[in-house]
């Protein structure tokens, strides 16, 4: 199942960009996110989730840069494709080296 992304790049890129902005005239980072969350037709949660993220790869906060996320994700799908081609060869050389030994005795 696929998310539907909803909103563009450049919308959030603002949205993240406004939170900023006017971080100063809120008490908290959420209350600034629930008053600008309306403006661009979502909820709160989600532009929380884009202001975490843009913090992440700015390096104010710990984590996995979206860079390094895309990178381990692509690993990720190498080794599961490298491992199953070594399953494939492992069984055809098994298969091999019976017929191998059935052909030997035969003779």
């Amino acid at each position: 199942m696929k998310k539907s992304n909803k909103f563009s790049p450049e919308v959030r890129e603002r949205a993240v960009r406004m939170v900023f902005e006017h971080r100063g005239e809120y008490p908290s980072l959420w209350a600034t996110v629930e008053s600008i969350a309306p403006k661009i037709g979502c909820v709160p949660q989600t532009l929380h989730d884009w202001v975490r993220k843009h913090e992440i790869d700015i390096g104010m906060c710990d984590g996995v840069t979206g860079t390094e996320r895309d990178r381990l994700k692509a690993l990720e799908r190498e080794v599961r494709e490298l491992r199953k081609a070594n399953e494939i060869l492992r069984l055809a050389s098994a298969f091999f080296a019976q017929a191998e030994l059935d052909r030997r005795f035969k003779s």
